[in-house]
């Protein structure tokens, strides 16, 4: 039985965010595009993460519970799988679409942050909480922080590497795009150190399998994965590695948030988030690997996406005024509200701390 926490406060995440309200066209226009490069793929045959057959219960007619539901949003279709539960785009993310939206069109750039002063304050603000999370779970299973070694894949401009960092813990980094590790390496630390490599697509495998590293780290990476069975399976294989950390986007209230309002961004069910997980998929896709579920913290962003949706769809409507008086009277509650749905386990996000069984 995994150890459980629940929610935390927004507090000043709107301010980091600002971009979803302000250009909320350009947002979208931008995964309208993510959305037709999925849609030019193969289309899925099984689950991304227990292999089941995919099928649509309207095509078959046959309903069982919820498996093959349909989720239609922002021109792209997902499909429950009746295994697991994951939430499966109907078309393939394949090694074509990732080069394309990660390397081609270079995704990451909408999440940079360009100076130092802005990355500390995004660094401690995101993810100083979630190595702190990190750091007090394996010390409940007798790990101290200076038996860490991580290996951080997807590590972007490398801000869970810095907040690592900030707890005197050994950690490396391993990102796609260029642009990122350049930045990151200039922002951590004194600006002189190395700590994140560039890599191509598919390099991943290979450092996981040779890493010395006990714990692999995963923060907002898993669903980007295109190639995860093989990523999973260089975990599975590779003895050093004791924990894996992950964040994953979840099927969710945000996921029914989303398709009612499809005239503002989609920041969860879109764009490169080609899957989506589940209570039930994750325990899945621990057991394959011969790991076991021992920590979770859930903490989603649904209420502020409908908050989002809310504020701007009256901002377009013309009711500025409303639109701010909505917010002096709605933001007040929003943790309270989050938290709610946090507990119901069924909210947009999951951090979760797999441990190798004995």
């Amino acid at each position: 039985m995994s150890q459980k926490k629940y929610g935390k406060s927004f507090g000043d995440l709107n301010s980091l965010k600002q971009n979803f309200f302000n250009n909320n066209d350009g947002m979208l226009k931008m995964a309208d595009g993510m959305a037709d490069i999925i849609n030019a793929q193969p289309v899925r045959k099984t689950c991304k993460i227990c292999g089941a057959p995919l099928g649509k219960s309207e095509d078959t007619g046959k309903a069982d519970g919820h498996a093959g539901c349909v989720v239609r949003s922002h021109n792209i279709e997902y499909i429950v799988c009746g295994r697991c539960g994951h939430l499966n785009s109907a078309n393939e993310d394949t090694d074509d679409f990732a080069s394309k939206v990660y390397v081609e069109d270079d995704y990451s750039k909408n999440y940079s942050m360009k100076d130092k002063e802005n990355y500390d304050r995004r660094m401690n603000m995101i993810y100083v909480p979630k190595a702190q999370f990190l750091v007090d779970s394996l010390k409940k299973d007798g790990v101290e922080r200076g038996d860490i070694r991580d290996l951080d894949i997807g590590a972007g401009c490398g801000y869970f590497v810095a907040a690592m960092h900030s707890f005197g813990i050994e950690a490396n980094g391993i990102e796609v795009s260029a642009t990122e590790v350049e930045h990151g390496n200039a922002m951590i630390g004194d600006g002189s150190g190395s700590f994140l490599k560039h890599i191509g697509l598919t390099d991943s495998i290979d450092f996981i399998k040779n890493t010395d590293a006990n714990v692999i780290s995963a923060i907002g990476v898993l669903e980007h994965l295109i190639h995860l069975r093989e990523n999973l399976d260089a975990i599975r294989d590779n003895k050093n590695i004791r924990y894996l950390y992950a964040s994953v986007p979840m099927f969710s209230f945000s996921c029914a948030f989303e398709t009612a309002f499809q005239e503002c961004y989609n920041r969860h069910m879109g764009g490169t988030h080609t899957h989506l997980f589940t209570n039930e998929s994750i325990a899945v896709m621990a057991e394959s690997i011969g790991f076991e579920v021992a920590y979770e913290w859930r903490f989603g962003s649904d209420i502020n996406d409908l908050y989002r949706f809310i504020s701007v769809s009256m901002r377009k409507n013309g009711n500025e005024e409303f639109a701010d008086m909505f917010a002096e009277k709605f933001t007040p509650l929003m943790d309270r509200l989050q938290l709610i749905l946090d507990e119901s386990e069924f909210s947009s996000e999951l951090h979760f701390i797999l441990r190798r069984k004995q």
